[in-house]
């Protein structure tokens, strides 16, 4: 195989590619950093169990594991950079109140989660630790939009909302080992009531009946209505039923988007324990932002306090974007004298691209499409349009 060859799903970041990536990491962090979050840059490489204490099988099965060569203690990638903000939260920021936290970095994942995605996303996200209330839910959805919308993605925006709550409360007594459980999972997921059915024939009729409504609890806001009709409420399922109808209710008014609701969804990691997101996005074959709450993911830590984020790969982001234009440069000649060096000094200075070409090189592709160049006349540098 010859050397150049990269591994499956993983792939070189060309130079437009890169600059688009770039520019959309720093407009996402100052879009959070509006909202008061704090930039944390956790390690890519951790001790094992910290990376994945408390985040079930799902994250364990994506993480690479490796050895390390100085303790010989198991080392992994990361594959979610939430279990590291929850361990920056409970033992080194170690705050009474609200913690506001962000970040943008690589992870690992040892296959792609989904068809064509790529097995090292560049993942942004934005978490807010110690409120327990509607507000931070309602807070991390609005930042999650203007996120999108900062990116140039305006119209076509779908908000599926779902509640963990909803499902723990309908496996509420029923005696079932975590394979057993993984099964009816997959079979809600999936919608396939079928299996469903077969999974469930042994269980409490309170319960079998509500998973199998599940598979139908899907679309508009009236689905929360059938809910509580179909699910014959148990204070848990009441209380999610509520706050995903005040959730909604909080975004009204906010352009280019639409709400809808999969009381199913069960995808992502384990340790959602309430309000849970995905954000669709013209282009992109599956939801392109996650999120809800997940307030056991300190326990482990010895800190298990209310949390609520979301997350998105920037450069899947990227993909669903039209490419955008190169700023302006300027070509400027390649010469030691004084005058030239200071003059391409200064417009570096005031924000300007200047590329020198180098000589022998003047009729090779302009990678920059320079629309100016530097020129003498009188004795002065000066930019003209070319």
């Amino acid at each position: 195989m010859s050397a150049w060859v990269l591994p499956d799903h993983i792939a070189d970041v060309l130079p437009s590619e890169a600059r688009h990536i770039e520019e959309l990491r720093r407009q996402l962090l100052d879009t959070a950093r509006g909202y008061g979050y704090e930039l944390v840059m956790p390690p890519l490489l951790e001790h094992l169990e910290s990376l994945l204490s408390g985040t079930g099988e799902a994250l364990d099965l994506q993480t690479f594991k490796l050895v390390d060569q100085l303790s010989g203690r198991s080392m992994g990638l990361r594959a979610d950079t939430t279990p590291q903000v929850a361990r920056i939260d409970a033992h080194l920021l170690n705050r009474d109140g609200v913690a506001r936290l962000c970040y943008c970095g690589p992870v690992l994942h040892t296959k792609p989660d989904r068809p064509h995605a790529t097995r090292e996303p560049l993942q942004f996200g934005a978490e807010i630790y110690g409120h327990a209330g509607l507000e931070a839910d309602t807070e991390t959805l609005l930042l999650a939009l203007d996120c999108l919308q900062a990116a140039g993605v305006e119209e076509g925006v779908i908000v599926d909302l779902a509640d963990a709550r909803i499902v723990r409360a309908l496996f509420d007594g029923v005696p079932i080992d975590a394979a057993g459980l993984a099964r009816v999972h997959a079979a809600l997921a999936a919608k396939d009531a079928s299996e469903l059915d077969v999974l469930t024939k042994d269980f409490p009729a309170a319960s079998r009946d509500g998973l199998r409504a599940l598979v139908q609890l899907y679309g508009d806001a009236s689905v929360l209505d059938e809910a509580a009709k179909a699910l014959k409420g148990t204070p848990a399922v009441n209380a999610a039923l509520a706050d995903l109808k005040q959730l909604a209710n909080g975004l009204e008014g906010v352009a280019g988007r639409e709400i809808s609701f999969d009381l199913a969804d069960l995808r992502g990691y384990a340790y959602y324990s309430g309000m849970r997101f995905g954000i669709y996005v013209p282009g992109a074959a599956d939801s392109l932002v996650r999120g809800g709450r997940y307030d056991e993911v300190g326990a482990v830590f010895g800190r298990n306090r209310p949390a609520v984020g979301f997350s998105l790969d920037v450069r899947e982001l990227v993909g669903v974007l039209p490419a955008r234009p190169l700023r302006a440069a300027i070509r400027a000649p390649w010469s030691d004298a004084a005058g030239l060096r200071q003059a391409i000094a200064q417009l570096r200075k005031s924000g300007e691209t200047v590329v020198c070409v180098l000589p022998g090189h003047g009729s090779e592709i302009d990678e920059f499409h320079c629309d100016r160049e530097l020129v003498e006349q009188a004795g002065q540098w000066n930019v003209r349009t070319i």
